[in-house]
């Protein structure tokens, strides 16, 4: 469990990294008076990443925490696992 754990917290430094170069571009275009679309079309990219990012948080705890629980606690994972959809 530990490589998944490992591998997992590396893909999402290396998204966050992404991300991080993203907002730097939206903030360079906006200082620039680039057009409004292309800004916009930067913006729509970074939420895009920031979601797919919350994908790879999302699939790290059901796969980490979420199975454990259901060994344990079947009624905690099942009211976290409702908890987690309701945010979204």
């Amino acid at each position: 469990m530990k490589h998944l754990r490992d591998e997992n917290k590396a893909s999402a430094e290396k998204r966050i990294n992404i991300i991080k170069g993203q907002l730097d571009g939206l903030n360079k275009m906006i200082d620039q008076d680039q057009y409004c679309t292309d800004i916009l079309d930067q913006s729509l990219a970074i939420q895009n990443s920031l979601k797919s990012l919350d994908g790879l948080i999302l699939e790290r705890h059901l796969t980490i925490h979420v199975s454990e629980q259901f060994k344990s606690n079947k009624k905690k994972a099942v009211d976290e696992l409702l908890k987690v959809f309701k945010r979204r």
